[in-house]
């Protein structure tokens, strides 16, 4: 059971390794393009299936309140949690269109959508990633290795790994290293006061 429990770790341990060598500069450039989006007035809309639905709401509610600084609130939507709105579009039209009905509704031009999804292939995702290009909004994949969602986006955040597990893990770093950093772009001289 320990052995189990050490290669566990150490697995995410070598993986964030790879990451920092590998997404580095993808990091900062969707940190930037929130940033920018959230000074111009614009808003943040997340989604994802299963543990990714948990990260967009998780990463919605760091932005929303706040992360580790007293700072206002950023408007991030998590497109996962209105029951009604979700089962609707999905017993109307088809699960595939969850999001992006949202989608063509909430966001215009100027926005960020970001999808997440470790395998890279959720249909719902990528349909809903392709309503957001149609309206200018800037695209963020947070993805695994593979699948088509890194292609459909303006900014690729792929994890190296395969292993499901060990890229929801590293999703949740990524989503918080985008708070920490949307907030020294936008209020680096709050936290010195």
């Amino acid at each position: 059971m320990k052995e189990s429990v050490v290669r566990s770790l150490k697995e995410g341990s070598e993986l964030r390794l790879k990451m920092a060598e590998t997404m580095s500069a993808e990091i900062v450039s969707a940190a930037t393009a929130i940033a920018e989006t959230f000074k111009a007035g614009g808003k943040l809309l997340l989604f994802g299936n299963g543990g990714s639905a948990a990260d967009a709401q998780h990463i919605a509610a760091e932005f929303m309140n706040r992360y580790l600084i007293e700072r206002p609130p950023l408007p991030a939507i998590a497109l996962t949690t209105d029951t009604s709105v979700l089962t609707s579009i999905a017993n109307d039209y088809a699960f595939d269109e969850i999001f992006s009905k949202q989608v063509k509704a909430l966001g215009k031009k100027g926005d960020v959508a970001l999808g997440i999804t470790t395998s890279g292939s959720s249909g719902n995702v990528l349909k809903a990633l392709r309503a957001a290009k149609k309206l200018g909004m800037t695209t963020i994949a947070l993805t695994g290795e593979g699948g088509k969602a890194a292609s459909l986006s303006d900014i690729a955040l792929q994890v190296p790994s395969r292993s499901t597990p060990r890229v929801q893990e590293a999703h949740i770093v990524v989503g918080h290293i985008l708070c920490d950093l949307t907030d020294t772009i936008l209020f680096k001289d709050v936290g010195k006061r």
